[in-house]
């Protein structure tokens, strides 16, 4: 089958950890002959995991765009990280792909850690291919992996191939289309051999069942197999064509990247079947936009670039938009940034200068709608080792930078406890965070546990009287108040009242003894912000020469170091409503995990929209939130997830708030 040369057309290639997408995009790359030697991440010379964080890991710690040609075609592939709690970079990826290439192994118990990219195709309704890896290990087995896979997929899981076995080994595949047999050839074409006889009746029952798949989107196709008529190839081509641009069925195949088994295959289904840059734009209702940002990098002397796919007509350097003067068009190939002056409709380009765009943001008109990032899930308190302020200043601006690279960290002071606080999606991500500062920045950075924000309150109310009396020379100080502290209901912060008569206190001064009784409240007597309390000032004297501002304020903040110990203080720790996201088969590990950390549970459902998920519910003290992510994960195969959000406060006593109290008073 002849084709005219496309468009640049767009491949994201995504999975779990240890699926093999670097080497599948390596082995992509030498199919092309754009490699003539291939790397590894082992050795750490691939084109993609370029950054010295990715070396250290050995293993993708953020997207890698690489550019190609295939048989006159252009392609640009983007390699996203397979860990979880890197799936920010592969979203970003699929938002501007055509097709996504789903890489996977050949192993039944992992199609759950496949099931979080399944999940975001199928909201998002893009194209894509499973790509079943690893082939050449022995004990895989495509059919129970399908079967595995199709619970986590919305769309039908259609097989295109079927594997050939010699010794238990897979040896070759047979095409279902031209039903063609081919035997492999380590890093080589494979050959054209006689369809084995023992394989005859197995191909025509996996072939009868690509084409009733067909048939369910293709009434024609349909008629023609309820009649017994053997559709043409040329058809067939055509209903997986259209099928897949739908995203009505997801094309299966299987192969060997590390030995170059069934990549030639693959490609040719890319080539022949994938979308170009026209039809994502309309299946993504881009308006009128040039461009679109996915990614923003922050590349040293070379200042911000942001990476961007361009929807239509010509993007030139120089070029003007409302973010700014494009200052560079370059193309990028892993770690290399090779300067061009243009570039065309489905090019991926990185756009130099560009200071006011962000990720998401269409250049010059209306781009697709971009999602939200996705939530944070883990925290540590960061601060420079031995620093000042400007080390601080540094920090804050070198944090912000990284935040622009990846919109799933997210920076936060925490106006309680005085915090910086790194917010991702757990503590790998932060760890390599903290390396790129190091490395990237040069900053000798300290994280450690966020302290949680707890506070104190009282259970009874008490009237006092104070006095601040000082005389040094010249005008003294006087100030003499007496309050009424009460507590109030959960919720109700902080209340001053005056009930002053005849003058006692007047009424300049009285401003000061509220400004004195906020500035105790940063730390009652447990050592902790007080909340929930009425104050009331209701007598007092005053000294026509001594008495100030400055007094009464002294004096109503001895009033209140005297009085709140009387006031029977308790310790109140934050509570969050927490919803706990899990396959139904991990529900009760959740419900344990939860359990163990004192939590409360609410209740469990299924996940609407997640076929065989289910979503707990409990309330769950902050101070057991930290590493809750980590055992979700370790318990779930890595696919657990939360959010939460503040609820409310609730009083802590007994020997757990005396270590809290005394951690905080040593």
């Amino acid at each position: 089958m002849t084709k005219a040369k496309s468009a640049p057309r767009c491949v994201a290639l995504v999975g779990p950890y240890l699926s093999g997408k670097t080497t599948l995009l390596e082995s992509l790359l030498a199919s092309a002959g754009t490699l003539h030697r291939k790397g590894s991440v082992r050795d750490g010379n691939s084109v993609g995991d370029s950054a010295p964080e990715a070396r250290a890991m050995e293993m993708s710690t953020e997207l890698n765009v690489a550019h190609c040609e295939y048989l006159g075609d252009p392609w640009t592939i983007v390699d996203c990280p397979g860990s979880v709690e890197l799936l920010q970079e592969s979203l970003n990826a699929l938002m501007i792909a055509d097709t996504a290439v789903v890489v996977c192994e050949a192993d039944p118990e992992k199609a759950l850690t496949v099931g979080p990219a399944l999940r975001i195709l199928d909201q998002h309704d893009i194209p894509h291919i499973l790509f079943i890896n690893k082939m050449d290990q022995d004990g895989g087995s495509v059919k129970a992996t399908l079967e595995a896979l199709q619970e986590h997929s919305r769309h039908p899981l259609v097989l295109r191939e079927i594997p050939i076995r010699e010794d238990g080994h897979v040896t070759g595949h047979i095409d279902l289309v031209s039903e063609k047999a081919f035997k492999w050839k380590d890093h080589a074409e494979s050959e054209i051999i006689d369809l084995p006889d023992s394989m005859i009746e197995l191909e025509m029952g996996a072939r009868e069942d690509m084409l009733e798949a067909l048939a369910d989107f293709d009434d024609t196709l349909l008629e023609e197999l309820l009649e017994n008529v053997n559709p043409s190839t040329e058809e067939v081509y055509d209903n997986l064509k259209r099928d897949l641009a739908h995203d009505d069925i997801v094309p299966v195949f299987f192969g060997s990247a590390e030995h170059d088994n069934g990549i030639r295959r693959l490609w040719k289904a890319l080539r022949h079947e994938s979308p170009g840059v026209e039809e994502t734009a309309e299946r993504l209702s881009v308006g009128d936009a040039a461009a679109q940002v996915f990614k923003t990098v922050h590349a040293g002397h070379m200042g911000k670039l942001s990476l961007a796919r361009v929807w239509s007509g010509t993007v030139k350097d120089g070029q003007e938009f409302d973010q700014g003067r494009v200052s560079g068009l370059f193309q990028v190939n892993g770690a290399k940034f090779d300067k061009n002056g243009t570039a065309e409709a489905g090019d991926i380009v990185a756009l130099g200068r560009l200071d006011k765009a962000n990720t998401g943001d269409a250049l010059g008109g209306q781009g697709t709608e971009w999602p939200e990032p996705l939530s944070p899930l883990y925290s540590m308190a960061i601060e420079m080792n031995g620093s000042g302020h400007a080390d601080e200043v540094k920090l804050t601006a070198a944090v912000q930078k990284l935040c622009e690279e990846d919109p799933s960290l997210k920076l936060e002071h925490d106006q309680i406890t005085g915090e910086l606080l790194l917010w991702g999606q757990g503590e790998m991500h932060l760890r390599i965070a903290k390396d790129k500062l190091a490395g990237r920045h040069n900053l000798d950075v300290n994280a450690k546990r966020p302290q949680v924000p707890y506070k104190e309150t009282i259970r009874k109310g008490v009237t006092h009287r104070a006095r601040h009396k000082k005389q040094s020379g010249g005008h003294g100080e006087f100030g003499d108040v007496e309050i009424v502290i009460k507590p109030l209901g959960r919720g109700a912060g902080f209340q001053f009242e005056e009930a002053i008569h005849g003058g006692s206190v007047p009424r300049q001064y009285i401003p000061a003894v509220e400004s004195g009784v906020k500035e105790y409240l940063s730390r009652g007597p447990l050592g902790f912000p007080v909340v929930d309390i009425e104050v009331t000032l209701t007598d007092g004297q005053h000294h026509s020469v001594d008495s100030s501002d400055f007094a009464f304020k002294k004096a109503a903040q001895l009033a209140m170091r005297e009085a709140m110990p009387d006031c029977d203080p308790v310790l109140l720790e934050p509570i969050c409503e927490v919803r706990v996201s899990v396959p139904n088969a991990y529900t009760s590990n959740a419900q344990r995990i939860v359990s163990s950390r004192r939590g409360q549970i609410l209740g469990f459902q299924p996940r609407d929209g997640w076929h065989g998920w289910d979503e707990v519910t409990a309330h769950l003290p902050a101070s057991e939130m930290h590493d809750l992510i980590i055992d979700l994960r370790s318990q779930t195969l890595g696919v657990g997830t939360f959010d939460f959000r503040y609820d409310h406060l609730q009083e802590l006593t007994g020997k757990y708030a005396d270590q809290v109290v005394a951690a905080r008073t040593s």
